[in-house]
């Protein structure tokens, strides 16, 4: 049985009734995310991430496809809204992080992939003396655990739909590359962020009929207003990193 970790995670194992897992301190970054400048969403976090981080596609996998994607930073390995381990207060934390240190996987048997997907735990979290049970003596899930398995679940479905969404928005041909580039009136290094795409507006007027109802039925067409709106954010970003800076 082969089980591959989500990006970001570095040695997943099944989740055991017996099983006792140290959970995050509310608010705690992982160690991943403090040394990554974006992180993905999904499906239902758009209107929520939109207030607060830009949201671009980027290439997934062997680049044929795209994910959506909350930049944290201007540079490579830089999370803004790290501070000192401790997630920025008073701004949305995308699920893909609060989720951690458990997650949801495919489980490839005999070289095929299988569709059901199996609850996991980041292995360094399984922990009996620090770590909390998820199952009672019985065998029955404890309250913090059935929140914990609904995140789970959510953000999975979600996933799919997010995939189902950016398939749709390639095969319309709406997305184009961009490149978000910065320079600063104090002589420091001008910044260039790459490997972006973002869904071009006037590309959305050309849609025929069928293909504008079938954007607004899925509600695609409302989380690409929210992805353009967001890209004024850049400029939160900014302010944030010049904040950092002078502190």
């Amino acid at each position: 049985m082969e089980i591959r970790p989500p990006f970001g995670y570095k040695d997943i194992v099944p989740l055991g009734r017996t099983q006792k897992v140290r959970l995050m301190a509310p608010g705690e970054v992982p160690g991943f995310a403090r040394a990554i400048n974006s992180i993905p969403i999904s499906y239902s976090e758009f209107a929520l991430v939109a207030r607060e981080y830009p949201i671009i596609f980027t290439p997934a996998g062997s680049g044929q496809t795209v994910v959506p994607v909350a930049v944290l930073g201007m540079a490579a390995g830089e999370n803004l809204y790290d501070e000192s381990g401790k997630w920025a207060s008073a701004v949305y934390v995308p699920a893909y992080v609060r989720r951690y240190p458990f997650c949801m996987t495919k489980v490839t048997l005999d070289k095929v992939e299988q569709q059901n997907r199996l609850i996991c735990v980041e292995k360094s979290h399984v922990d009996e003396e620090r770590g909390e049970a998820m199952f009672d003596a019985k065998g029955q899930p404890v309250a913090k655990w059935k929140d914990i398995e609904g995140l789970l679940t959510e953000f999975e479905v979600d996933l799919e739909r997010s995939r189902e969404m950016c398939g749709i928005l390639a095969d319309y041909g709406l997305l184009e590359p961009f490149t978000m580039q910065a320079k600063f009136d104090d002589g420091g290094a001008p910044l260039s962020l790459t490997g972006m795409q973002r869904v071009l507006e006037s590309k959305i007027e050309h849609l025929n009929a069928s293909q504008l109802k079938n954007l607004v039925k899925k509600g695609i067409l409302s989380r690409v207003y929210a992805h353009l709106l967001s890209l004024d954010n850049f400029g939160k970003l900014l302010d944030r990193r010049a904040s950092k800076k002078a502190a």
